[in-house]
């Protein structure tokens, strides 16, 4: 007798199936990567850096500009964990456990690199290789921390990086610009985007 084919699957069933497995593979995703990346928080780090720039421009010493960039880094950092808190309660995302952990791993190690060359740089009188230093630094942590976060932070590291790539080798009178423009510009730009993407 001939082999009976099996019987198609329902229209419903078909569905439901599918429908359960985009729901798993969301899941999925949102275990494996740091979600809670703070759009407005980097929107308000840009303001913040921006005005660190201009104010750090107007010193007329190269202690002063290293403090007025101090206080600003302080601010931002105070700004970015409490907005990513805010962000991450909101979602019910873990901050301490999983992605939000391998997130923090890889960013601080680059910028505590950064914080020990200033120290260096500085006490060699090589101040002209600070700025690019950080930013380099700095979009070196975003890329590295980026790879367990939404895809848009990576692409926000290489600009970084690219940005401190040319401040290394720029003429000391676009330092400021540069910083600004990194600091400043590039998280108004991605804070945007990711609030407008992935939500606040």
């Amino acid at each position: 007798m001939p082999a009976r084919r099996p019987p198609e699957p329902s229209p419903a069933l078909h569905d439901r199936a599918m429908d359960n497995l985009a729901f798993i593979r969301e899941t999925m995703e949102r275990a494996s990567s740091f979600t809670a990346v703070p759009g407005w928080g980097a929107v308000g780090i840009g303001a913040v850096g921006t005005a660190a720039a201009i104010a750090a421009h107007l010193q007329a010493s190269f202690g002063r500009w290293l403090a007025v960039w101090f206080a600003a880094m302080v601010l931002s950092l105070a700004l970015g964990v409490w907005s990513i808190v805010r962000k991450a309660s909101r979602a019910s995302i873990p901050l301490l456990s999983g992605p939000g952990r391998r997130f923090a791993l890889n960013f601080a190690p680059p910028v505590i690199v950064g914080g020990i060359l200033t120290v260096v740089l500085y006490r060699a009188h090589l101040e002209a290789a600070i700025p690019g230093t950080w930013l380099l630094l700095y979009g070196t942590g975003i890329v590295a921390a980026g790879a367990f976060s939404v895809p848009v932070v990576p692409v926000q590291g290489v600009c970084f990086m690219l940005l401190g790539g040319v401040a290394l080798f720029a003429p000391p009178v676009w330092l400021d610009w540069l910083m600004a423009l990194g600091f400043g510009g590039l998280h108004l730009l991605f804070g945007i985007i990711i609030a407008r993407r992935y939500g606040g």
